[in-house]
């Protein structure tokens, strides 16, 4: 007898007769006087694996009356299935009930809402639809990696913590120890930040990007990807207070070769997602997003176009289409500009170039034409932005003349203005928010659901 535990993604590559022990939770229970039959699940593959127990089993009557969501251990032998759709069963020769659910076990044998299973985020994973979100979430985690590991990038942990916003937009969680309803006060009757415990006002991270910068100044090319927060009052399907974020940069890049790096990362991810999630993502096609794989390998087959921002504005104001929001040159485009761009429009993903300086970050290098920057979204079908970068502001009394104009302290960015001072390069990046990329590949339609415990306005349960 085998007493190792096998896992069911395993079990169900064997040819049987195969000797094996599984344990899992039970999707359902079906019985009868001379036969109860057990779905067994252990989170390794979409699929579960029917479990045959007879009459003769010791605790047959127990089994009988098994509730679902109970974990089991069974040992028995693999055999050719004679029910259609599952091509072997595990015959039972011993059960062993190792953790009873109780009946109001909240996921029964019927279609819940997303809405109600965020409300049982802790649970919601024995379900198949996030089985299969966090399985590919967790694959598509791996291939990061992959990539950048496979092109000589180092990985960088850059601060949670931070006295820096990177974004220069102010929507930052503060992080404190003091004494919040009666904090320390200077004799002006501000609060004294002095005392609290980074001596100054200290926040969660926007983005790794100005560290990781710092980095590529001394490795060339490296890569973040963590957790970052925006204290952004947003209820939509796209917003979450806590996500994480890819972020590579690199010395001696410029907008082309920044462009060209994204392209072939997002290409390297779909192909990852659709080469080793296959049986997640045909359930996704089928019940989520139908044309979702024929449209991820479009995606990977189709060379990416760029347009200047300048000519996008043109061509969306006289495209005869009628937007909600207008349309013109120093606007933000929003994602009904985005779609019709890159699926009406151009028909394939594209990057929309050299934006408008007043509506870009201050870390961005200001193009020679004096009123645009070096910026770049990548635009795909269905979602619009997926990626957002640029090449970096390098030259020194530059970058202090922009930190200025966004209405920011350059004393407070010293250290980062230093990497301009002592040996500047030209050099780029992006950004990829992991959420945003998983909603794309798995056609789930709100972060939330891509997430195991979603952060977001009201609501930090779990």
């Amino acid at each position: 007898m085998q007493s190792a535990r096998t896992k069911i993604a395993s079990v169900l590559r064997l040819v049987p007769p195969a000797e094996v022990r599984v344990k899992g939770w039970v999707r359902t229970a079906r019985d009868s006087k001379q036969v109860a039959f057990l779905e067994v699940n252990d989170g390794s593959c979409f699929a579960s694996l029917q479990v045959v127990c007879s009459p003769e089993l010791a605790n047959f009557d127990e089994l009988r009356g098994l509730s679902t969501g109970s974990a089991v251990s069974v040992v028995g032998e693999l055999v050719p299935s004679p029910a259609q759709g599952q091509p072997v069963e595990l015959r039972a020769r011993s059960v062993e009930i190792v953790g009873r659910a109780e009946s109001s076990f909240p996921l029964q044998k019927k279609r819940h809402s997303f809405e109600f299973l965020r409300e049982i985020a802790h649970l919601r994973v024995r379900t198949n639809t996030f089985g299969a979100v966090f399985r590919v979430r967790s694959a598509l985690a791996q291939a990061v990696h992959s990539f950048f590991q496979a092109r000589g990038f180092f990985y960088v942990h850059t601060p949670i913590i931070t006295a820096s916003d990177a974004e220069g937009a102010g929507e930052m969680f503060r992080v404190t120890t003091l004494d919040v309803g009666a904090p320390p006060r200077t004799p002006t009757g501000a609060v004294d930040w002095r005392e609290d415990f980074f001596s100054k006002p200290s926040y969660l991270t926007v983005s790794g990007q100005l560290g990781g910068e710092t980095f590529a100044m001394g490795l060339s090319e490296i890569y973040t990807f963590g957790p970052t927060f925006r204290a952004e009052n947003s209820n939509t399907p796209r917003h979450a207070a806590e996500f994480w974020m890819i972020e590579p940069e690199m010395a001696w890049y410029d907008l082309d070769d920044d462009a060209d790096l994204a392209e072939a990362f997002v290409k390297a991810l779909l192909r990852a997602a659709l080469e080793g999630c296959g049986e997640d993502l045909a359930f996704f096609n089928d019940r989520v997003d139908r044309g979702l794989i024929a449209r991820l390998e479009a995606v990977v087959s189709a060379d990416f176009g760029r347009i200047d921002y300048a000519e996008a504005v043109d061509r969306l104001a006289k495209s005869g289409k009628s937007f909600e929001f207008p349309v013109f040159f120093g606007a933000n485009l929003q994602a009904e500009h985005e779609r019709y761009l890159t699926e009406t429009l151009i028909g394939r993903p594209v990057f929309v170039v050299n934006y408008p300086k007043e509506i870009k970050a201050f870390y961005m290098r200001r193009n020679d034409d004096g009123r645009t920057v070096a910026a770049m979204d990548l635009l795909v079908p269905k979602i619009g932005e997926l990626i957002g970068g640029s090449q970096r502001e390098e030259r020194l009394d530059v970058l202090e003349r922009t930190i200025r104009e966004s209405g920011l302290d350059p004393a407070g960015y010293s250290w980062y203005l230093d990497t301009r001072r002592f040996g500047t390069v030209p050099h780029a990046g992006f950004g990829l928010g992991f959420e945003r990329l998983l909603m794309y590949v798995t056609g789930m339609e709100n972060i939330r659901d891509v997430i195991p415990f979603p952060r977001t306005p009201r609501n930090c349960g779990f």
